[in-house]
């Protein structure tokens, strides 16, 4: 019996033809199909604005902000009072309360490693305030909402022109004026050296061909205030020296130091609803800025 043969009319389809073919991944499909959608979008927008902002929103990720008129009114409420008080603390002088009376309070300090033991804890005299010190560390406390304009120059002046951000001042009459016509903004204290050196190495920057350069070796330190010191401050040690005693280049010193970025203190209840300048946290706080710092390094 003869085997059927395969005509023209009915051709067998070949094996081999299909396994030629090379699948495309779904993957790279779906990426192709986003590109060509992005293009076309970007194309659109081009057309609608051709001289407009390059940058392509999209509808889920566009944000609006909305200002209630009620915050707009209480930001107006709040620029007028705190003006009021400029006013009154300008006219009026220091006041009692930057008297030039040093007041302390004794305080139960503990060990880092202390237990539930008495011996580990003991009572030391802590100042309250700055009265007596050459230098302070001032940390604004409060945003820009409602500043008015006369307390936002002296903030500009003490290179405070952010939240959270911290600097060192001489603490002589007239800081200390300024510093108490913007008191409700800021906090303020002295610190202790161990403070000074852990800002230094922690949060220090400095100012390099205008640049933000972190205090991270003494080379650099060398680099920016060893010329302008005439060699008096050539390392970190000599920098906390020369902030700590007020020496006679503590201007350059300073004006070397690029602000310090702090973190916000305290938990997500104290910073958005007490702020933490509710309950006497903020103004002159002598030595007990310390608490403070350590809670935004």
């Amino acid at each position: 019996m003869e085997k059927p043969t395969n005509s023209d009319s009915d051709p067998v389809p070949n094996s081999g033809a299909s396994s030629e073919l090379q699948l495309v991944p779904e993957t790279l499909l779906r990426r192709k199909h986003d590109m060509d959608e992005m293009k076309a979008h970007r194309a659109a927008q081009e057309i609608l604005n051709p001289r407009g902002n390059r940058k392509v929103f999209s509808e889920k990720t566009k944000v609006v902000h909305i200002r209630k008129p009620e915050t707009i009114l209480a930001h107006a409420i709040s620029r007028r009072n705190h003006a009021i008080r400029h006013k009154r603390v300008l006219r009026k002088g220091m006041q009692t309360r930057a008297s030039d009376k040093k007041e302390t309070k004794m305080r139960v300090c503990e060990a880092e490693d202390a237990e539930d033991d008495d011996d580990d804890r003991r009572e030391v005299r802590v100042a309250t305030n700055s009265v007596g010190a050459g230098m302070i560390f001032c940390i604004r406390i409060r945003d820009g909402r409602g500043v008015p304009k006369e307390v936002k120059r002296i903030l500009d002046r003490f290179r405070l022109k952010n939240v959270n951000e911290g600097v060192f001042i001489r603490y002589d009459n007239s800081a200390r004026k300024l510093l108490h016509l913007a008191e409700a903004w800021i906090a303020y204290g002295s610190p202790s050296r161990s403070i000074v050196s852990d800002l230094l190495r922690r949060r220090g920057h400095l100012k390099l061909d205008g640049k933000r350069v972190p205090l991270s070796d003494n080379t650099l330190v060398e680099k920016a205030l060893g010329d302008a010191t005439d060699g008096a401050v050539i390392c970190v040690q000599d920098l906390e020296h020369e902030l700590l005693n007020v020496g006679e280049y503590f201007a350059k010193t300073n004006s070397s130091l690029w602000p310090f970025q702090l973190t916000s203190p305290g938990s997500r209840f104290q910073r958005l609803k007490l702020n933490y300048r509710d309950g006497g946290d903020y103004g002159d706080r002598g030595q007990e800025i310390a608490d403070l710092i350590k809670q935004m390094l």
